[in-house]
C-alpha cells in the first residue's frame, strides 16, 4: 500500500510539473515571438535540448543520478527521430493553416491508440475510447478555426504524425525494455535531438520565415526572454520523458490537450486574446472528455490490481497445497506403522 501511495504521488507530481512548465513555456515563447518578434521556434528548440543536455550533464557529475549505459545505435535512432519529428511539425505549421496544424495535433491520439494497438497488442476499452472522442470533440471545437489543405502541407503532417507518435511510444518502451529511467534516456538522447535541429533548425526558420537567425539583432530583452524560456524547456523536457515513462503516450497527449484549454483560458485572462462562446463550449467538453477519461483509467487500473492481487494469492495457494498434503501424508503413514507395530506387540 505504501509503495503504489508513493508511485501514484509521483505520477501526480510528473503531471503536475508537466502542465505548470508546458504552460509557462508557451506564454515565454509568445511573448518572445510576438510581442520581441523573435520567430525561430525550431531553432529556439535546439538551444532548449542542448541547455536540457547540459543541466542533466551537471546534475550527473554532482551525482544527482546515475548514468547507464544503453545499446547506442537504439538512443542515437531515438534521439534523432525526436528531432525529426520536432523540424515536421514546425513545418506542417509553415505549410498550413492553423487550423489545419491543429488537426494534425488532434490525430496524433488515435494514430497512437492504432499503433499500440496493432503493434504492441495493447487493449482499449470502449469507455476509454468514447472519453477520447469527447476530447478531441471539444479540442477540436475550441481550437480548429479554418481548414485549408494542400499536398505538400498534408504529406509533411502525415509524416509529424507517424514521427511523433512512434517517438512517444519508444519513449515509453525503451524506458521499460532497456530498464532506463526517464532522467537517463533524455541525458543520452538530448544531444542528437540537438545536434540535427541545431544543423536543420536556422534552415527550416529561414524557409518559414524568410529571415535569418544570424542576422538578427538580439536586445538584452531578447537575450533574457530566450535564457528563461532554455530554463523553463529543461523542466519541459524532463516531466515530457517523465510522464510517458509512468503512464502512457496516450495519457501524455490527453494532458497535451489539456495544456491547449489552460493556454486558451490565460490567453484571455492575461494577453487579453479574443474568446468566444464557441471557445468555452470546447473547453467545456474537452474538460468532461479529460474527466471521463482519467476515470475510466483508475477504474480499470483498479480491477488489474485486484485481478493481479488474486493471481498471486492463487499461485501461493498452488505452491502452499503440495506441502501441507504432503506433511499430511507424512503424518498419517507415521500413525498407521504406530498402529501396526502395536497389533504386532499385541500378538506377541
Amino acid at each position: 500500500m505504501g509503495e503504489m501511495s508513493i508511485l501514484q504521488f509521483g505520477v501526480i507530481g510528473a503531471l503536475s510539473l508537466s502542465v505548470a512548465s508546458s504552460v509557462s513555456i508557451v506564454i515565454c515563447n509568445k511573448a518572445l515571438m510576438s510581442n520581441l518578434g523573435f520567430p525561430f521556434a525550431t531553432t529556439l528548440t535546439s538551444w532548449h535540448l542542448m541547455v536540457t543536455f547540459c543541466t542533466l550533464h551537471a546534475a550527473q557529475r554532482l551525482n544527482f543520478f546515475e548514468s547507464k549505459s544503453t545499446d547506442t545505435r537504439t538512443v542515437i535512432l531515438f534521439g534523432l527521430l525526436n528531432g525529426v519529428s520536432i523540424g515536421l511539425l514546425n513545418l506542417s505549421l509553415g505549410f498550413n493553416s492553423i487550423g489545419f496544424y491543429q488537426m494534425t495535433k488532434l490525430a496524433i491520439i488515435p494514430f497512437t491508440v492504432l499503433l499500440e494497438t496493432i503493434f504492441l497488442k495493447k487493449q482499449f476499452s470502449q469507455k476509454i475510447k468514447f472519453s477520447l472522442f469527447l476530447l478531441l470533440i471539444g479540442v477540436g471545437i475550441a481550437s480548429v478555426t479554418d481548414l485549408q489543405l494542400n499536398l505538400v502541407g498534408t504529406v509533411i503532417s502525415l509524416l509529424a504524425i507517424i514521427t511523433t507518435c512512434v517517438g512517444q511510444i519508444l519513449t515509453n518502451t525503451i524506458q521499460k525494455r532497456l530498464n532506463v529511467s526517464s532522467t537517463q534516456l533524455l541525458y543520452q538522447s538530448a544531444p542528437f535531438q540537438a545536434a540535427i535541429l541545431f544543423v536543420s533548425g536556422p534552415v527550416v526558420d529561414q524557409f518559414l520565415t524568410k529571415q535569418s537567425v544570424f542576422a538578427h539583432k538580439y536586445s538584452p530583452l531578447v537575450l533574457l526572454f530566450i535564457a528563461l524560456s532554455c530554463l523553463i524547456a529543461v523542466a519541459v523536457n524532463f516531466s515530457t520523458f517523465l510522464v510517458i515513462g509512468k503512464t502512457s503516450p496516450v495519457t501524455y497527449q490527453v494532458l497535451g490537450h489539456l495544456k491547449t484549454c489552460l493556454v486558451l483560458g490565460f490567453g484571455y485572462t492575461l494577453l487579453h486574446d479574443p474568446f468566444t462562446e464557441r471557445n468555452i463550449i470546447g473547453i467545456l467538453i474537452a474538460v468532461w472528455g479529460m474527466g471521463l477519461y482519467s476515470y475510466f483509467c483508475t477504474q480499470e487500473s483498479k480491477k488489474k490490481q485486484l485481478a493481479d492481487a488474486s493471481m498471486v494469492s492463487q499461485i501461493r495457494d498452488k505452491d502452499t497445497t503440495p506441502l501441507l498434503s504432503g506433511k499430511s501424508m507424512g503424518h498419517q503413514d507415521k500413525e498407521s506403522q504406530e498402529t501396526k507395530i502395536s497389533t504386532k506387540d499385541s500378538a506377541v
